[in-house]
């Protein structure tokens, strides 16, 4: 995996990722463990799609003219300073929030190999994490508006043992993702089966 810093908050980003999702469960009779070849399933290192950047830049302008007017009304009706200095909040804001978007871009690495998910990920924490796929008991895609709009899904893998989703990977094409989800299903199914042994 490529080295990144960075800080991982909120994957998948609230609301724009949990209007809509599909679950696929792992019980699914119709696929036979031994006809899996874990190797013909895995994935190269990846990237997300450059749109998902575009969103978080997009969302980091909105919350700097946000927070920048909230500071020019105080300035204008509480307090007796300069416009400029809530000027250069805002600025110093907007170049903040783009800085992390266009970094959460870019530290952001994921990889399906023969035995577990390994993703990293973080802009202040460099986050690395490696997930089994023994562990994994269901994977859904989500859309939020936002994302249909983009062509984009989020991947939400939970595992045994967990509460709530474990492992999200934003920024991926829908069609790439529903790909995703079937070979999470088969590979999980797959390491079931060579434990059970």
């Amino acid at each position: 995996m490529r080295g990144a810093s960075g800080d991982d908050p909120d994957l998948t980003d609230g609301s724009e990722d949990a209007a809509e999702s599909s679950g696929d469960s792992l019980d699914d009779s119709n696929l036979d463990a031994t006809d899996v070849d874990p190797s013909e399933l895995t994935v190269s290192e990846r990237s997300l799609h450059p749109r998902i950047r575009t969103i978080w830049i997009a969302r980091g302008v909105v919350w700097s003219l946000v927070l920048g007017a909230i500071a020019f009304a105080a300035a204008w009706q509480w307090l007796e300073i300069s416009l400029l200095v809530p000027a250069t909040i805002t600025t110093a804001l907007l170049a903040l929030f783009v800085t992390h978007a266009v970094l959460r871009y870019r530290a952001w690495q994921y990889e399906f190999r023969e035995d577990a998910i390994y993703l990293e990920r973080g802009v202040v924490t460099r986050v690395r994490t490696v997930v089994p796929f023994v562990r994994i008991q269901h994977v859904d895609t989500a859309r939020g508006p936002i994302a249909r709009v983009a062509g984009l899904s989020t991947l939400v893998v939970y595992t045994a043992g967990s509460r709530g989703a474990d492992v999200t990977i934003p920024g991926i094409e829908s069609d790439r993702a529903t790909e995703h989800q079937r070979r999470l299903k088969q590979l999980a199914i797959a390491a079931e089966d060579d434990t059970a042994v």
